[in-house]
């Protein structure tokens, strides 16, 4: 069988940003440049993650690629289409619980099919399949006050890939969550995705999170405006260990250079 990343560079990529800078303000002494030449692409089915520390512009890279920001220059292309707004075709996974408060885990995952227009069978099925998926059979009918922080943030996967985006952009999903439940969200994110094979693109500020997670790591200066400084294919089996030595091998080569931007 072929290698998959020989196919994927076979092909038109998944996702491809061509020079992309974003600057907020206007006139010259207001102006914030945050992005700066941006060019990446990023292979179908790939769990990319893109890595930096706060104020690095990783989380505007972000809202460019959802089409939530505009570029201020360059280009962003889905499937060789330019990107020019947000779409169903990308599932956002906010790090704050965007849940309706007043309806239930079935009611929320099933907002995204129901505007879609598919009938109320339709919809409540494919709510079930990926209320189930995220491992929370049982809570249907419950609210969101009802759920710790991983069920909420389980939610808010389900309600994305109910959409069936063909790429799924999670923002630090699990930055206000504890370590122990962090941990495990992680360990479901990757069974989630193993099992619905999709393009993901993940940003965080966690190294080790990064490793756990990623295909290839993309880290950014530790300073705005935000560039990309360094690619890491992460070529270890899944599932993976963190006290693994091939894992701090990695873990270590990250810190390094990540201390010379800082």
């Amino acid at each position: 069988m072929e290698d998959r990343t020989k196919l994927s560079n076979a092909k038109i990529p998944k996702l491809q940003c061509t020079g992309v800078s974003k600057t907020f303000g206007e006139g010259t002494s207001r102006q914030k440049n945050v992005l700066d030449a941006i060019d990446l692409e990023v292979r179908e089915d790939e769990f990319l993650v893109i890595l930096g520390p706060g104020q690095s512009g990783k989380s505007t890279l972000l809202k460019v690629l959802a089409g939530l920001e505009k570029p201020s220059t360059g280009k962003v292309f889905l499937d060789g289409k330019e990107v020019l707004g947000p779409g169903p075709d990308r599932g956002l996974v906010f790090q704050k619980y965007t849940l309706f408060p007043w309806k239930t885990v079935q009611e929320n995952v099933e907002m995204g099919p129901k505007l879609c227009g598919h009938s109320k069978k339709e919809t409540a099925e494919i709510a079930l399949h990926y209320i189930e998926l995220v491992g929370l059979k049982g809570f249907e009918k419950s609210y969101p006050h009802q759920l710790s922080g991983g069920m909420k943030q389980r939610v808010g996967i389900a309600r994305a890939y109910a959409n069936h985006p063909k790429i799924m952009l999670l923002d630090e999903p699990f930055g206000q969550l504890d370590a122990q439940t962090r941990i495990l969200m992680e360990q479901e994110t990757v069974r989630i995705w193993e099992k619905e094979k999709r393009t993901v693109i993940f940003v965080t500020n966690n190294i080790e999170e990064a490793i756990f997670l990623g295909d290839r790591i993309v880290s950014l200066e530790g300073k705005l405006p935000g560039r990309m400084k360094t690619i890491y294919e992460v070529n270890l089996p899944r599932p993976r260990v963190y006290t693994d030595i091939e894992f701090l091998k990695i873990r270590n080569t990250i810190t390094n250079e990540t201390a010379l931007l800082l």
